[in-house]
């Protein structure tokens, strides 16, 4: 039987050059293929095939779908929150025109399986703030948020009408140091290592006391290829899967870094992303998903 070809959609972005790299470990460089409108990223060169993509492009991208035997896709592309909230109008038609036209490739050439990450972003104020179950009040307050919760009802319908195994999980904020975040509201987790290590400093945009739940990337890369790995007959949620992780505070982490870095310096400066975290969420949100026989799903 022929091995699955993978195409990762946004391979040089904060999640797609893990996952990328984790993939090639598991299939093989040459049947990763990373793609993305960026360069690829410096972590990629030499390990694997790459191409120049642009998914709002349907003709494009179905063309390479076929050239390349493509049997999975990782679609990773999406303007995040906090940049997407300085441009609704193309947060929203990217986020979306990129998934639909991705899901209809998927049904017309009968795709194995597409992954497409969802986000703590799709809850609101109105959600359970501890112990959030995996079906509960949801109503997002950000263009992001909004296009995720669209997309998992696509996702949902596609598989649904169609029959295309897609699966998805709602990523918390990722921390991660291969490769620059995307512009989330959770960014200043992974920023700030790199102002202490750089400037022993750092200019927080959110307040101190500000939780926001959090995932280390190792795990997140790992709990994503499991969902992916495990049998379709054990997928019971078709929209996204809630994934757990920690949850702490700018105040808790600068703290913990001092430790290490006693010069360290923090100071607070809430800009519209403190308004993006006070409407999402604000004390630890613990939530897991159930689909099969491993720990992490």
């Amino acid at each position: 039987m022929a091995k699955d070809k993978i195409l990762v959609i946004g391979a040089s972005g904060q999640i797609g050059v893990e996952l990328t790299m984790a993939l090639r470990k598991i299939y093989g460089n040459a049947n990763v293929i990373a793609s993305d409108l960026r360069e690829q990223n410096p972590l990629l060169q030499g390990t694997g095939p790459y191409v120049s993509l642009d998914v709002m492009n349907k003709e494009m991208l179905h063309v390479q779908v076929i050239r390349q035997n493509i049997t999975q896709i990782y679609l990773l592309a999406a303007i995040l929150s906090a940049t997407g909230e300085k441009n609704p109008n193309l947060a929203w038609n990217l986020n979306m025109t990129g998934l639909l036209n991705v899901l209809d490739i998927a049904r017309e050439e009968k795709l194995h399986k597409v992954y497409w990450p969802s986000s703590i972003a799709v809850f609101g104020p109105t959600s359970p703030r501890q112990n959030c179950p995996q079906q509960t009040i949801i109503e997002p307050t950000t263009v992001y948020g909004i296009s995720k919760y669209a997309g998992e009802f696509w996702c949902n319908y596609y598989h649904q009408r169609f029959g295309v195994d897609v699966r998805s999980i709602r990523y918390p904020g990722l921390i991660s140091y291969k490769s620059a975040p995307g512009g989330g509201t959770t960014d200043y987790s992974v920023e700030i290592f790199h102002e202490a290590m750089e400037e022993k400093k750092y200019e927080c945009f959110l307040q101190e006391d500000t939780y926001l739940p959090m995932m280390y990337m190792p795990d997140a890369i790992r709990g994503t290829i499991e969902l992916m790995e495990a049998p379709a007959s054990k997928i019971s949620v078709r929209h996204s899967y809630n994934l757990s992780g920690m949850s702490f505070s700018p105040k808790e982490i600068a703290a913990a870094i001092q430790k290490h870095i006693p010069d360290f310096t923090i100071s607070y400066k809430p800009d519209y992303r403190q308004h993006i975290g006070h409407k999402a969420l604000m004390i630890p949100w613990p939530v897991t998903i159930g689909v099969g026989n491993r720990s992490m799903i």
